[in-house]
């Protein structure tokens, strides 16, 4: 029986067990011990007998039959905590399945536990009261984003082959680009979060964190598709692994801006998008176009649309709770119960017309949009968020509010209109990871796919940091 993790994707986990070659048994095993003697603190609660008793009875003719899978704890498990990562909810328990959860599970993943998050998936380090920090697989003094950090250090660190995710400003492709992880943010609506579907601020979406574009087709043929739980659900959609290289993509139009005109983008990290962009027009057979690109900053506009969300999630607790919140989400708590009036709604309002407008003129021009997943690579695992490019003080720059907020500068835009956009690795800056990011028209999806097909296949990444499991 092998004692190390799978270290490749999830789909060639699927082939293994069909050719006989390992079992579900023993990759679970392997994915155990890894956690147990990890450095990386992105695990925090396995339910071991239950995994167990999964795999040995696992359907491997099933899509993820056998997959020992990792779940965001901000997604419910029946029977697992419900913390929200956060101290204030440490006793609670869920009753029942997100509607992900369930179609996973009768895809026949083999749920091991929950990995580690941001409070209330607030900000993209995960760092909490309740867990500590968690470390990036490239460098444990820093960290590996948020939300989904947990998730994005488990998949790179060598831990778990492929774990559940969500993105309300970031918070799959943030991390993934922190840990050289491929992270597909959907068309909003793509991936039901029912049963208990949380409505506002209308920019959330949940998905997964893998090590290949084939893992990420095969979770959107399990999991999207319509439920009556969440109103705001699309349709289901057909063929995206199958779909997976017959897409033609030569002649479609593209605007490379990497910094969106909304983010200080540090110089090394533009280089390496700015490469790679290049790469993928030519590889691709894509036509690159001179169009406008400038986004309005809005990073205090959306923290302050899902305000009330967190308030919900806090309940009667708050505010006797609030020394047991981090001081983010404190914060937040606080200037929604205080300072949140018609006037912050009205903001919020305008910056989403605005901003919707604006990215649809866009694609009035062309199919894509390159630019930076982060404006520069991993920072420290505890914070604070950097506030500094290049030695350049932002905060003197730009004033407090856009120095802050330039850290989602990037991904927020297409949480905000609802597009979809891919996170892909392109390569390293001292010794961390790079991403650079495509967004693409509503229910594009399956052209960014093909399109991060084809850098997977003409630059391909590292599957899992150096040394893993870590």
């Amino acid at each position: 029986m092998s004692d190390q993790p799978w270290m490749h994707d999830a789909c060639s986990l699927v082939d293994a067990y069909r050719a006989g070659t390992i079992s579900p048994t023993e990759a679970l095993e392997g994915s155990l011990t890894a956690i147990a003697t990890s450095e990386l603190n992105a695990v925090c609660f396995v339910d071991e007998e239950q995994a167990r008793a999964t795999a040995a009875g696992a359907d491997i003719s099933l899509p993820f039959g056998g997959v020992p899978m990792g779940v965001k704890e901000l997604d419910p498990v029946k029977g697992w905590p419900q913390t929200e990562a956060s101290l204030v909810l440490q006793d609670e328990i869920a009753d029942y399945d997100g509607t992900m959860i369930s179609r996973l599970k009768q895809a026949g993943a083999v749920l091991v536990g929950q990995t580690t998050a941001s409070e209330f998936g607030g900000i993209n380090c995960t760092y909490t009261r309740l867990h500590g920090a968690t470390a990036n697989p490239y460098n444990l003094e820093c960290t590996p984003g948020g939300s989904s950090g947990g998730s994005a250090a488990s998949v790179a660190g060598g831990l778990l082959p492929i774990c559940t995710g969500g993105d309300g400003g970031g918070s799959i492709r943030i991390p993934a680009g922190f840990t050289g992880l491929y992270g597909l943010k959907a068309t909003f609506g793509r991936i039901p979060k029912g049963p208990h579907t949380e409505i506002e601020p209308l920019t959330a979406v949940i998905g997964c964190l893998t090590r290949s574009v084939r893992d990420a087709a095969r979770w959107y043929d399990v999991c999207n598709g319509a439920s009556e739980y969440d109103p705001f659900s699309l349709p289901r959609v057909e063929g995206w692994e199958s779909s997976l290289g017959t897409i033609d993509l030569q002649g479609m139009g593209v605007v490379v801006s990497v910094d969106l005109g909304a983010a200080v983008v540090a110089s090394a990290v533009r280089a390496k998008v700015e490469d790679a962009a290049a790469a993928l027009i030519s590889d691709a057979g894509l036509v690159r176009k001179d169009v406008p690109v400038n986004l309005p900053k809005g990073g205090l506009e959306w923290a302050l649309a899902g305000t009330a969300s967190l308030l919900v999630g806090l309940g009667d607790r708050y505010p006797d709770c609030q020394g047991d919140l981090t001081p983010e989400i404190m914060l937040a708590a606080n200037i929604a119960t205080n300072h949140y009036t018609l006037e912050t709604a009205k903001n919020i309002e305008t910056f989403r017309r605005d901003i919707i407008v604006k990215v649809a003129r866009i694609f009035d021009e062309v199919d894509f949009i390159i630019c930076a997943t982060n404006p520069d690579v991993a920072f420290p695992a505890k914070g604070p968020m950097p506030t500094t490019i290049d030695g350049v003080d932002l905060i003197s720059e730009y004033g407090f509010e856009a120095a802050v907020g330039n850290n989602g500068a990037l991904t927020i835009p297409a949480n905000t209109t609802g597009n979809p956009a891919a996170a892909i690795p392109v390569g390293l800056v001292d010794g961390l990871p790079v991403s650079m990011q495509i967004i693409g028209r509503h229910h594009a999806e399956q052209l960014l796919l093909e399109l991060s097909r084809v850098v997977e296949r003409e630059r391909p990444w590292p599957l899992v940091a150096p040394q893993s499991p870590i």
